[in-house]
């Protein structure tokens, strides 16, 4: 699949049950290769070569509870201190970014509260940032980088 990415190289194989696996870095595991993963381990390394964000303080797929119910988000990106300062949400490329993925984001973030939230489906990428004046956020022209979001 064709993403709005730097194109990058990873390991994979065919399981036993014939489905095509990719090797998470981070997990440091082998993964089925869905859609929406594509996205996720592309995008990640995107963060990790191109914006400088550490592997280390990248968690993947952790649960949550958001209004009493438990939710797993994405990705979180850590400063150094240990707290949450990044929020992503992935989709695969066939779905399209729409109020309601952004609703999405909005509400793990209310159990998060980062500064920095960032939906990707792999084509379309919309990162925004905390306005605390105005109690909303502001969307960005591009991704920061990690030196930017924790300084």
């Amino acid at each position: 699949m064709r993403l709005n990415l730097p194109k990058y190289k990873f390991k994979t194989r065919v399981n036993q049950l014939g489905k095509q696996e990719i090797f998470d870095e981070n997990r440091k595991k082998y993964l089925v290769l869905t859609p929406e993963e594509w996205v996720r381990q592309n995008f990640i390394k995107y963060l990790v070569e191109e914006k400088d964000y550490p592997v280390s303080l990248i968690a993947i797929e952790r649960g949550i509870v958001v209004n009493k119910m438990q939710k797993r988000f994405d990705a979180v990106v850590f400063n150094r201190n240990g707290h949450p300062t990044v929020l992503i949400e992935f989709k695969a490329p066939g779905i399209k970014i729409d109020q309601k993925v952004m609703q999405q984001i909005s509400n793990y973030n209310l159990q998060l509260n980062v500064k920095y939230l960032i939906v990707s489906n792999g084509i379309t990428h919309y990162c925004c940032r905390l306005n605390k004046e105005r109690s909303g956020f502001d969307f960005l022209e591009e991704i920061p980088h990690y030196k930017d979001v924790v300084g």
